[in-house]
């Protein structure tokens, strides 16, 4: 197996300068006036806004004969390798994520970004915890005290947001905190504190990605009835795998109250099923296409009912229109429903917190690891 990264030859020294950029030349850089352009060139992309720049890298690298995907406009590929790509070597390192091979397949984790985030806290004692929240604790808006600075805060929980990348089992810790970031108090960074214990002690955790994996999809959609203690909102979480290697995950609050547990599970239900498609557009788009059913697994038997039922009666008609989107698939041949029992439901990960042994449990069918030997 000998993946290799790929750069596009030059990318960021073809922008057209409208305006003047001062920069200090980084230590032991040339002050030569054609190295200073370079670098002007190549914060030009930083410079311009985000939506002007995309549009004129789109119509350049089209010219190129490169396709842009119809479901991810930032996806563009290409059949043939040659032309302004340039093979870079074994791909180690990206943007904060650091990448291992071996004959059994990828590991990925962020550890010198972790550590980053841990020295940015101020952590110096070697207290570590094996939870990133405690069992069933639930935050408020008044909670503790106002931090009379909460940059900290924030830098730290913007930090954690960018961690998940390969850190799934705390993506429900940081949705948590990430709710305050405009008022943070005491106990909120109390919260942040107790998550960068438990990334402190499994700093090496990372996710593997098996290069024997088939290309089937698979996904498990769980929610937290009324979850949140002050706006009764609920929770969703959700997982997505190909074959056996984790793909995709989410934790987030639901736009509006859900007045049953079924209802709250049923919409959970159709955010995965939007995920789910936009994949099986993303994976055609690659040259993978997948026509059989795909699995979504769900532990709520109710909300599995009203998938299957054609009767709007009093137990659905709240329900809102766009919930409906699962039913449609579902009747489509796009996905399937089988049942799961809730101790095998993953996407409780992403919902609520957990004991420590049913955490690990629940890492392990992520297929979460610490680098291979």
């Amino acid at each position: 197996m000998g993946a290799s990264s790929k750069d596009v030859k030059n990318a960021f020294l073809h922008g057209e300068l409208q305006e003047e950029v001062y920069m200090q030349p980084l230590p032991g850089l040339p002050h030569e006036p054609n190295q200073v352009c370079k670098l002007r060139r190549a914060l030009y992309g930083l410079k311009q806004a985000p939506r002007a720049w995309f549009e004129k890298f789109s119509n350049a690298i089209l010219q190129y004969d490169f396709t842009q995907s119809f479901c991810d406009s930032a996806m563009f590929f290409r059949s043939s390798e040659k032309g302004i790509m340039k093979d870079i070597g074994y791909l180690s390192y990206f943007l904060g994520i650091e990448v291992g091979m071996s004959p059994t397949g990828y590991f990925i984790s962020q550890v010198k970004y972790a550590s980053e985030i841990l020295q940015c806290a101020r952590l110096s004692d070697n207290k570590v915890t094996d939870t990133p929240l405690e069992l069933n604790v639930k935050y408020s808006l008044t909670d503790g005290t106002l931090l009379s600075n909460p940059t900290l805060y924030r830098q730290l929980v913007g930090s954690l947001n960018y961690l998940t990348i390969t850190r799934p089992d705390i993506s429900h810790a940081v949705h948590i905190v990430s709710q305050f970031m405009s008022a943070p108090r005491s106990t909120h960074y109390a919260a942040v504190l107790k998550i960068l214990r438990y990334i402190k002690g499994s700093l090496h955790q990372g996710l593997c990605f098996s290069s024997k994996s088939d290309l089937t999809l698979q996904a498990y959609s769980d929610s937290d009835w009324a979850g949140d203690i002050t706006d009764k909102k609920s929770i969703t979480g959700y997982c997505v795998f190909l074959g056996d290697s984790l793909i995709s995950w989410r934790s987030k609050k639901q736009s509006v109250v859900s007045c049953s547990s079924a209802k709250a599970e049923y919409k959970a239900l159709a955010y995965t099923t939007y995920e789910l498609i936009w994949l099986r557009w993303l994976l055609r788009d690659m040259g993978v296409l997948i026509s059989a059913p795909t699995p979504l697994y769900c532990d709520n038997k109710a909300a599995i009912q009203i998938t299957h039922n054609d009767v709007f009666h009093e137990r659905t008609k709240h329900i809102e229109i766009d919930c409906h989107f699962t039913r449609h698939h579902f009747k489509k041949g796009t996905i399937t429903l089988p049942h799961v029992k809730s101790e095998f439901e993953v996407a409780d990960l992403f919902t609520k917190t957990h004991a420590a042994a049913r955490l690990r449990f629940l890492i392990s069918r992520l297929k979460m690891c610490t680098p291979p030997p």
